[in-house]
């Protein structure tokens, strides 16, 4: 009997057997089903190598602010090498382990890779994923601990005129009979609910952190804040009223309504990244009768002088907020992205609000900046005074 349990241990590359955390690793020589070859091969030293079956392209490059972040030039796409079997190939690195995301430029158009099965769908085109392993399962993998329940709800909204979606993350053990206070977790440009899931991983996180004693057990529901068109020319002037709106009439009765929750201020908080982080400055700012908790990932406001004057000159702002964390990654802090956050921070430290400000981790402005915030600032101290 032995021999035919050994499959379950050794498994190919992206066999899809388990949440394994070195998916990408070749273990066994056999390739993706149905793909033509191996690509991303992710090596013992963290280099990886990508390739390409096109035999009449005349150029190939690696694309994706993400990788190119990691590899030293978010701007500057790295050339593949043609063999003579017409298969396209480069190795890059080695990379900090991490999840990246890719595209390929194949003769100025830009393609996933066609023999990765890690792929993201959002509200954009997809993208390809690169999964660099460590020695073990990291803090957003799957890990031998209780988990908890990611459970969709569909509604229908007034506000916007359909059926929308909602995520809702519940902890290990949850327990309708307490009450829970609750995260409302917010998307960037593009966005869907279900991108904190898959790429975000905040479920595992949660998991990984609760089982460390690191966080407090907490309800984590994920709406859908694509309310307008991100192309639609009047975006930024309508966006937050619509969310706002749509977060009073629909998302937070229903969550309130479907789950145990504490219903106040104080149980409440909302965080975002990017855009989600701007939705989650500008509504929740304004909106103190439902949120004493902020987390603002990669987001912030070049006049937030004027834009928040509301919030800043409010003299009973720091009563009112329980935790305001404002954080970015490394490399997003040294350009453009990095401002609107740094002013947002300096306009709150001038107006004496209370708040924690970090820059960290190895990522830009991408998803490994935003698990890193996560697990290492917003969500072990968010509560922890409860």
């Amino acid at each position: 009997m032995l021999p035919m349990m050994l499959p379950a241990f050794v498994c190919g590359q992206q066999a899809n057997v388990n949440l394994d955390y070195n998916p990408q690793k070749n273990t066994e020589g056999l390739i993706p089903f149905s793909a033509p070859l191996n690509s991303p091969e992710v090596h013992d030293d963290h280099t990886v190598t990508f390739r390409l079956k096109a035999p009449k392209a005349q150029e190939v490059k690696l694309a994706g602010v993400a990788i190119l972040t990691a590899l030293g030039n978010a701007r500057e796409q790295v050339s593949f090498s043609k063999g003579e079997d017409g298969i396209w190939t480069l190795t890059v690195g080695p990379l900090e382990p991490d999840m990246y995301a890719y595209h390929f430029n194949v003769d100025g158009v830009q393609i996933t890779d066609p023999a990765n099965t890690c792929a993201a769908f959002t509200a954009m085109p997809p993208y390809s994923q690169l999964i660099v392993h460590g020695d073990g399962p990291a803090y957003y993998d799957a890990r031998k601990v209780p988990h908890g329940n990611v459970t969709r709800h569909v509604y229908h909204s007034e506000v916007t005129g359909g059926e929308r979606e909602l995520y809702v993350y519940t902890p290990p053990g949850y327990d309708p009979k307490k009450q829970y206070p609750v995260m409302y977790l917010l998307g960037g440009s593009g966005e869907l609910p279900s991108n904190w899931v898959y790429d975000g991983r905040v479920n595992f996180i949660m998991d990984n952190l609760l089982a460390e004693g690191k966080a407090v057990p907490m309800i984590i529901a994920i709406p859908n804040n694509q309310v307008i068109h991100r192309n639609h020319p009047r975006h930024t002037e309508l966006t937050f009223d619509i969310l706002e709106k749509e977060l009073r009439s629909h998302v937070i009765p229903l969550v309130d309504k479907a789950y145990s929750t504490i219903q106040s201020p104080k149980g409440r908080a909302i965080s975002g990244l990017s855009m989600g982080g701007r939705h989650s400055m500008v509504v929740g700012f304004r909106s103190l009768d439902l949120f004493a908790n902020f987390g603002i990932l990669s987001a912030g406001d070049v006049n937030a002088e004027t834009s928040l004057t509301h919030f800043l000159n409010d003299p009973g702002v720091n009563e009112k907020v329980d935790y305001l964390f404002l954080g970015q990654g490394t490399e997003e802090a040294k350009g453009f992205m990095g401002q609107r956050c740094k002013v947002l921070h300096e306009a709150l430290e001038k107006h004496n609000i209370k708040h924690e400000y970090y820059v960290g981790g190895h990522g830009g402005h991408d998803w490994a900046t935003w698990r890193h915030l996560l697990v290492h600032r917003f969500l072990p101290n968010l509560w922890k005074n409860q």
